[in-house]
């Protein structure tokens, strides 16, 4: 009788595992997650390479509208001014239009980056004597950074603004636009961190 019980209960014991060992892998589900990662990555690259080849081709689209508004190139143009500030220089062509700003054959708000300021130096001038949408602004700017090459463009703006009409000087003056701001930066020291910045000094 005991032997019968004890057989009877090893077979019970064996079924519950068997049935607890087909049960486990129902609940697992690995190679579905793998799989939607390297959909995931695939999907993203085409996307890249795309952004880059519009862009080229809208920077071509510039170029040729460019050399179409300025026969000769920027040289042989009535209505131009040079600006400087820091290292940078700009050379700035006006023509009657709709208030399109064109720098280095991109539009001006892509090339500054959006930045607020810098789209503010350039508009400063036709804003004062309200020809924001009366020119067209083509901007050739090398040298320095983003916010110097903004500035420069700001003076060779206000200096073709000069060659529209005299009578342009007094307000642009009054506004400071026609002064060429000559801060550099200052050249370090021998002995020195930087222009005027010392080392901690210890007195033994």
């Amino acid at each position: 009788m005991a032997t019968s019980v004890s057989s009877l209960a090893f077979s019970l014991s064996s079924l519950s595992f068997s049935s607890q060992v087909s049960q486990i892998p129902n609940a697992l589900s690995f190679p579905r997650s793998k799989s939607l990662v390297i959909s995931h990555s695939k999907s993203n690259s085409p996307l890249v390479v795309s952004a880059s080849a519009t862009s080229a081709v809208e920077t071509a689209e510039l170029k040729n509208y460019v050399k179409s508004r300025l026969p000769g190139g920027f040289a042989a143009q009535t209505l131009i001014g040079t600006g400087r500030r820091k290292s940078a220089v700009a050379r700035v062509v006006l023509q009657e239009g709709t208030g399109k700003v064109i720098i280095n054959y991109r539009d001006a708000k892509e090339y500054l980056q959006g930045n607020p300021l810098w789209l503010q130096y350039v508009k400063v001038p036709l804003l004062t004597l309200g020809y924001e949408s009366s020119y067209d602004v083509f901007v050739k700017a090398e040298g320095g950074g983003l916010s110097g090459q903004a500035q420069a463009i700001s003076l060779g703006i206000a200096r073709a603004l000069l060659k529209v009409s005299a009578d342009h000087r007094p307000p642009l003056k009054k506004e400071g636009l026609l002064t060429r701001d000559s801060r550099v930066v200052e050249r370090k020291k021998a002995g020195l961190k930087k222009a005027r910045k010392a080392p901690q000094f210890s007195k033994r």
